[in-house]
């Protein structure tokens, strides 16, 4: 029999839930989000040494109501706010869209209350003993949590960490929130519990104006049960709002379940579905038991498969989203009192462990194993994260030989340098050396492989965020890159742009994967640089050279409308040998920068008695 490949994702999950629900965590998270109910805007109280922040559940149910985009999306820095910034933005440094109306929330108690300088106090080592932050909040309260734990997630404080857990918390943010959590490795961040039949983390999945109006009715209904505790009975105007909000959302989760996991983008494509993705830890809890999930396609096919799979009547199913929303203590109980008993009703006859942890897990949320499509859902996500798992070995494999290749481009480099005394730029573009140039060419076919691999999604979704194949990309650029240019140059005999015209796909992406990381990187503080670069930092160095070099050449000529793009490539080379970004070895002399620097100088100096510039000081003073 084939070996088993250990995928806790779908083997363990159910284990997962029983210990968090069993640990108190979660029922205090739960109490603090109740009690948060009897304030305008949020809570704070300690326990056992930490710091729960609570949010109201319906807490200005008006704002919450927008108008606009049929979803209700729109950017997350819409309203001119500066709370989040270009780290919230996607891998293409696209801006995440959220829901409008929970960011409404949000910026109201960011703006008119003393939250900041309650969270100074919690995260400013100087004022007092640091304390863990757990964020929570249900219903609505979950929107606001998750978005208070992202705002203190970009803040970037060393010394603070903070966690979310929501409670029947609707969907917030689009896919590009999503790729951005996960390159910032904040998933582990967010844990959302979602019961079997609850509507709200589902309902944005429709377009938002076909359910505003039946949630006009239900959340100030949901509301007075929550703050006097009673159990009155909807009546029917409430039952007949939420059969419509029920009816709905079905509508659209049907859609979305109809496709296969590794479908969903290109159902995107065909036509407009609701922008809005899960992203974190998700819980789905059921009268059976309760497991957690966390791959983002994955959780998206439950969230439809758990609804669907509703044996009682209609209206019985009515019932349960009524109850189910604000009835999250009940719930937990149900989950340890399941845990404590040890029913299973998984295949015992299932001769793979792997299938019957998969059975296990699929009871627990609430779905039936009679029910076809959540086995297959799960096997296809099996085979893709197994699929992504053998691509990541088969190339990191691949990256490790094409080590040698990029110590040999090393050497000789350093061979141009020491024995011909110019830059391996420069005799590159003057003539190939054949030993160099297969290389060129072997490693280009190789990180050509990978991108395409990555834009197919058959690499995991955090791999562009992984430091392994960022440092080995931005390596492979710095010093590639220039034999590139210098090969596109000697061919193009100087008559094309290598910048508009002759960039490869690949430098482009990989200088993307860089700068995103970067913005991490840069936030949590990064020392100067002591020391000149090894290798440029700016790979596309020598093309802004030789268009300075032309533009001169056309500023001679009387072109004067390129007068200010070379004052533009002064100062850019000024600002990188002020963080020493730029090698030694394009100071040697004979390069094609000191080329070009001699005859700017010239230039200059003939134009402008006395001429000085920064950089003409450092040239003379320094190099």
């Amino acid at each position: 029999m084939e070996a088993e490949s250990s995928t806790p994702l779908f083997t363990v999950g159910h284990d997962i839930a029983t210990f968090l629900v069993s640990c108190g965590i979660l029922p205090k998270a739960w109490e603090e989000s109740c009690l948060a109910n009897n304030s305008e805007s949020y809570s704070v109280n300690e326990y056992e040494g930490v710091a729960y922040v609570a949010f109201p559940s319906f807490h200005n149910i008006e704002g919450f109501m927008v108008k606009g985009n049929k979803y209700g999306e729109g950017n997350i820095q819409a309203h001119d706010n500066n709370f989040f910034s270009g780290c919230v933005n996607g891998n293409g440094d696209q801006p995440a869209l959220v829901h409008q109306g929970a960011l409404n929330l949000f910026l109201h108690i960011m703006e008119n209350t003393d939250f900041q300088a309650k969270m100074q106090v919690y995260t400013d080592s100087k004022q007092r003993k640091l304390k863990p932050i757990i964020f929570v909040g249900h219903s609505l309260g979950g929107a606001v949590a998750t978005l208070a734990t992202l705002w203190l997630l970009e803040k970037r404080l060393r010394q603070s960490s903070p966690f979310c857990i929501t409670f029947g918390c609707p969907l917030v943010g689009d896919v590009t929130l999503v790729e951005a959590v996960g390159r910032e490795n904040w998933a582990g961040n967010f844990l959302h519990l979602v019961s079997q039949h609850d509507i709200v983390p589902r309902m944005l999945l429709a377009p938002f104006e076909s359910i505003a109006e039946p949630l006009i009715a239900i959340l100030p209904y949901w509301q007075g049960i929550i703050a006097h505790n009673s159990k009155d009975e909807p009546d029917y105007f409430i039952q007949d709002a939420c059969r419509t909000l029920l009816n709905n959302v079905l509508q659209y989760t049907l859609t979305l379940g109809n496709y296969e996991l590794d479908s969903v983008r290109k159902l995107d494509e065909a036509i407009k579905t609701s922008p809005y993705r899960p992203f974190g830890t998700y819980m789905f809890c059921s009268s059976e038991g309760a497991a957690c999930i966390e791959n983002s396609e994955i959780v998206l096919k439950m969230l439809h498969l758990t609804m669907q799979s509703h044996e009682k009547p209609y209206d019985n199913m009515v019932q349960d989203c009524l109850s189910e929303h604000i009835g999250y203590a009940s719930v937990m109980k149900h989950v340890i009192e399941k845990s404590i008993s040890g029913e299973r009703i998984a295949k015992p006859d299932s001769e793979s462990s792997y299938k019957m942890g998969m059975s296990l897990q699929l009871e627990a949320i609430g779905v039936g194993v009679q029910n076809e499509d959540a086995p297959i859902a799960l096997e296809i996500a099996r085979g893709i994260e197994n699929n992504h798992s053998r691509n990541v070995a088969k190339v990191a494999i691949e990256l490790s030989e094409k080590q040698c290749i990029m110590a040999e481009l090393e050497w000789y480099k350093e061979r141009c340098e020491k024995e011909a005394g110019i830059t391996y730029y420069d005799s590159f573009k003057k003539h190939e050396d054949i030993n160099a140039n297969l290389g060129r060419e072997n490693l280009a076919r190789f990180w050509d492989e990978i991108i395409e691999m990555w834009e197919r999604h058959e690499l995991p979704h955090d791999f562009q965020s992984q430091n392994k194949w960022i440092n080995a990309g931005t390596a492979y650029r710095k010093l590639v890159e220039p034999l590139d240019i210098a090969y596109y140059y000697r061919m193009s005999k100087g008559k094309s742009n290598y910048l508009s015209n002759g960039r490869p796909h690949r430098y482009k992406v990989i200088q993307k994967w860089m700068e995103a990381k970067e913005k991490t990187r840069s936030s949590r503080g990064q020392r100067p640089r002591t020391k000149p670069a090894s290798l440029t930092e700016d790979s596309c160095f020598w093309a802004y050279v030789e268009e300075a070099s032309e533009d001169l050449e056309n500023l001679k000529q009387d072109r004067h409308q390129k007068l200010e793009s070379l004052e533009m490539f002064e100062g850019y080379v000024t600002k990188m040998i002020g963080r020493r970004n730029i090698s030694s070895d394009v100071f040697l002399e004979g390069s094609s920068f000191m080329k070009w620097w001699k005859e700017w100088k010239n230039y200059k100096q003939n134009q402008i008695s006395g001429w000085s510039s920064p950089l003409y000081k450092i040239m003379e003073s320094e190099i």
